[in-house]
């Protein structure tokens, strides 16, 4: 693969356990070519436990400059076996959503690389308005995409918390992959539900578009999620293409699904994918704040 011209990225990170849980399950991942979020799920020494191997295992794609679809694909492997291996307590899965964005190129071109298992969300900031670039791995997806629910019913509804996919499942997931050509003055968000849970999009893009700032915006974002009730652990990153190179157009196709690496791994499907843990279910454990910046 030729690689793309030098790609500059601004960043912005924000975690907080949020104001009911006693543990942030979250764990993240910001680099100048990686940036993903991870929700774990299975409760303490599990959760939080699945979602920082899931991240560790991603770490190796922070020293690349251009990523390939197979390489994402390689680390998440590495990032499912890393995780069937825990041993959870009381009976419980130990396992983690994952989503988030990488910098790849196609035909020597700069491009997002977006991947995704769960129902984390990637979102694109085009033009004052939110693109989700990911499609939830969840039962009420399922439903709205049948038909069955609406989007709004989907975000109230008792299951909407029960993943079909996930790092850690008894059977190896597949994960979804799209090319996003990448633009210099595009802005990406990657998080997990805690924020979408209490912020819908049209306040997600104000809050993005108010604050220059990648960090400024990660900050008030996580700040509005815990306003708002905060009743998940909220992690938001907010990533900026500074400079894409003279060769690439604003002008070019919008994503498209890339077609994962030949394998012969079939889709599975999880059937009943552990709900989160209640906080009152949890120890006690300090509160969890995290606000980190970069810039490559």
């Amino acid at each position: 693969m030729s690689e793309a011209a030098p790609v500059s990225v601004r960043w912005g990170a924000s975690s907080h356990r949020g104001a009911r849980r006693k543990l942030n399950e979250d764990s993240y991942l910001a680099s100048p070519s990686a940036f993903f979020v991870a929700d774990g799920m299975g409760g303490h020494e599990a959760g939080e436990v699945a979602s920082a191997m899931a991240i560790d295992a991603l770490r190796p794609l922070s020293w690349l400059s251009v990523v390939s679809a197979q390489d994402v694909r390689d680390r998440l492997h590495v990032a499912h076996d890393d995780v069937s291996g825990i041993a959870a307590p009381e009976g419980r899965g130990a396992g983690t959503t994952l989503t988030g964005v990488v910098v790849s190129e196609q035909d020597g071109l700069p491009y997002w690389l977006v991947a995704n298992v769960g129902d984390s969300r990637t979102y694109h900031l085009v033009d004052g308005g939110l693109e989700q670039i990911s499609v939830d791995h969840s039962e009420v997806q399922e439903l709205v995409d049948a038909g069955a629910l609406t989007p709004a019913q989907a975000a109230h509804h008792p299951r909407r918390h029960v993943v079909t996919r996930a790092l850690g499942a008894a059977a190896r997931p597949d994960a979804d992959y799209w090319y996003l050509p990448l633009t210099t003055g595009d802005r990406l968000l990657v998080c997990s539900d805690g924020l979408t849970t209490e912020l819908d999009d049209d306040r997600i893009a104000g809050l993005l578009v108010a604050h220059a700032e990648p960090q400024a915006a990660a900050d008030a974002l996580v700040q509005a999620a815990l306003a708002a009730g905060g009743r998940d652990n909220i992690t938001v990153l907010v990533v900026d293409a500074v400079d894409a190179g003279p060769d690439a157009e604003s002008t070019a196709p919008r994503a498209t699904h890339a077609p994962p690496p030949p394998d012969e791994d079939t889709r599975p499907r999880q059937e009943e994918a552990p709900d989160r843990v209640a906080a009152g279910a949890l120890e006690d454990a300090a509160p969890v704040a995290a606000t980190t910046g970069g810039e490559a």
